[in-house]
């Protein structure tokens, strides 16, 4: 894809100062960083990939491994220390400090007391009721080694790949699908249990029709703001991708006006209500699955080889990518964990200058600092071992 029609006067966006307090195998790392490309080398499981979470922790959602809270605290910290990452994003010409992570909450329940991890967000200082302002401040897209496997087994991480793609345009999309699936929870579990009465069933199917119409309508609206970017501006190296979403409520939407599908999908809850004493599969936007395609070969992706998923991956980051910087004028920073793997001298070589081109913040990792000799006096070289960082 040749990048000159891709905006790169953009107001760039990115980490210029990170800290890290009793995160995994950090008790405390502090790390001053420019804009440009950031490349960090060490053992296998040194701490790169950790670097590259914390930083994925400053945007909404449960950072770029899913993992559950109480597990990212240093194993040998103490039993009062919590876990925390902050940082000085730089956008534009404005700077803001972001800080999040984890409190002991306690609460008493009748007669007995029970603790909890809340994770916690600060804006310059002042805390926020809401993840989801992290949005405003920083975007983030990243690439791991986990999914190079994304087209091999079930729809829910593709789903999730997707949706974490809609929300760098919609932050709202973040706020539907959690309370979504906070609905389908209570849903499940009071049918499971006999104890919901058809009114307040009803009440939560409404509410779940309309959350689950909304967040399939705002990930048709992605996959064809993708699709018609990719048909405009074709990639001259990385494969072409082909994208659709194959799910009930999508294909409605794409034949019937937004409050007919509502009313359909109310009823398919209500008609499914039975299925779950008999372990059946509920349809809805919680099974939809997100496909691509490699456009030339017109093959499915999980066909493809696995050179051939990984670059077709690298393809959709970096058609969102140009699409967001085309549509926002700000860029997101990637976070590609071991992005090499996989690629012939050509396409690491091609997609290290695509990095440089685009003028973004890249935090990248790899076993081989000579693998990235291209981008030598344009990026930091950063080596890790024993979790120190030193600059190469």
């Amino acid at each position: 894809m040749a990048l000159s029609n891709i905006n790169t006067t953009i107001s760039k966006a990115g980490v210029t100062r990170l800290s890290l307090f009793e995160y995994r195998n950090y008790e405390s790392l502090r790390l001053n960083v420019g804009l440009n490309p950031i490349i960090i080398t060490g053992e296998n499981g040194s701490g790169k990939t950790n670097i590259l979470e914390a930083i994925s922790f400053l945007t909404p959602g449960r950072g770029l491994r899913g993992s559950k809270l109480a597990d990212i605290r240093r194993l040998q910290a103490d039993e009062d220390s919590n876990w925390a990452v902050a940082a000085t994003i730089s956008k534009g010409d404005e700077q803001f400090e972001i800080g999040t992570g984890i409190e002991r909450i306690v609460r008493e329940d009748y007669d007995a007391s029970r603790s909890y991890d809340k994770r916690i967000v600060k804006i310059d200082g002042n805390k926020v009721s809401s993840q989801l302002e992290l949005g405003r401040y920083l975007s983030a897209i990243w690439l791991t080694p986990q999914m190079d496997r994304l087209f091999r087994g079930g729809p829910q991480p593709r789903r999730s790949f997707l949706d974490r793609l809609v929300y760098d345009f919609d932050m709202e999309h973040a706020k539907r699908t959690a309370q979504f699936e906070h609905l389908y929870k209570e849903w499940y579990q009071l049918l499971k249990q006999g104890q919901g009465d058809n009114l307040w069933l009803s009440s939560l199917e409404e509410q779940m029709a309309a959350s689950g119409v909304a967040i399939a309508a705002a990930r048709l609206e992605q996959v064809a703001k993708l699709n018609r970017f990719i048909e405009k501006e074709p990639d001259d190296v990385f494969p072409n991708v082909r994208l659709e979403l194959d799910g009930t409520i999508e294909r409605m939407i794409e034949e019937k006006p937004a409050i007919e599908v509502e009313e359909t999908y109310r009823n398919l809850l209500k008609s499914q209500r039975r299925s779950l004493f008999y372990g059946e599969t509920v349809d809805g936007v919680n099974r939809t699955d997100f496909k691509v395609f490699y456009k030339d070969k017109k093959m499915p992706a999980e066909l493809c080889s696995t050179g051939e998923q990984k670059s077709l991956l690298i393809g959709v980051i970096l058609a969102q990518t140009k699409c967001q910087i085309a549509d926002t004028g700000c860029n997101p920073v990637l976070l590609l964990d071991e992005v090499v793997s996989h690629l012939d001298e050509i396409k690491r070589e091609a997609l290290l200058n695509k990095i440089q081109a685009l003028n973004l913040q890249a935090w990248i990792t790899s076993t081989d600092a000579e693998l990235f000799s291209p981008l030598k006096g344009k990026a930091e070289f950063l080596a890790l071992h024993d979790g120190i960082l030193s600059q190469k």
